[in-house]
């Protein structure tokens, strides 16, 4: 099943095919994409993100995987560490006139780009910009956008939507924990970050 996009943010700055070639080994924290570019999909071999990046890069392409901090069991112990937030599959910028993206498909790591027909199938306009502005300096997913807890926030959609509630805790994947005031009462509601906009 496909994921739900986030709304468009707003602009980014843009950096040149040249200089994304002569960066070809050097990870980008904030990927952006060329203006004839556009971003799309590809599916990678499981746990292949990091190496489908690197040979990507070395080809001057550029990749993006957006990460968030998963905690796993194991040997016994809880481990924190970085996970894609869409496993099995990645973005990458390209100009589909210019460049032989065909060669994508031919990379380590790789399974193959998303088509429709025999052409790339760009995923829809803003969804990677938007996980570029959520990546912070470590290059994880940050939800949070301002967010605290015991913030007041207003819930933007769901059954919930245009109720205000406090936020009681909120993960670094993005799930968010807000009491919703009911009947005397505070209910915990389980929500989406995205969903939530802070209130004065």
């Amino acid at each position: 099943m496909a994921p739900a996009w986030p709304p468009a943010p707003r602009g980014r700055h843009v950096i040149s095919a040249e200089k994304t070639r002569n960066k070809a080994n050097i990870p980008s924290p904030e990927p952006t994409a060329a203006p004839a570019t556009r971003w799309y999909a590809a599916s990678v071999f499981p746990g292949k993100e990091h190496v489908a990046e690197r040979h990507l890069r070395i080809q001057g392409f550029q990749p993006f995987v957006p990460r968030y901090e998963k905690t796993v069991r194991h040997a016994r112990r809880l481990e924190t560490r970085s996970a894609a937030y869409f496993p099995g599959y990645m973005f990458i910028a390209l100009d589909v006139g210019l460049q032989r993206w065909r060669s994508v498909n031919g990379t380590f790591g790789v399974r193959s780009l998303v088509t429709q027909g025999d052409r790339p199938l760009p995923v829809p306009s803003g969804l990677v910009e938007r996980f570029v502005a959520l990546t912070g300096r470590h290059g994880l997913l940050d939800f949070s956008g301002g967010l605290a807890a015991g913030a007041s926030v207003r819930i933007l959609s769901g059954p919930f939507a245009e109720m205000i509630g406090r936020l009681d805790r909120l993960d670094p994947a993005g799930r968010a924990r807000v009491l919703v005031a009911i009947m005397n009462g505070e209910i915990p509601v389980d929500l989406d970050a995205r969903d939530l906009v802070a209130i004065a």
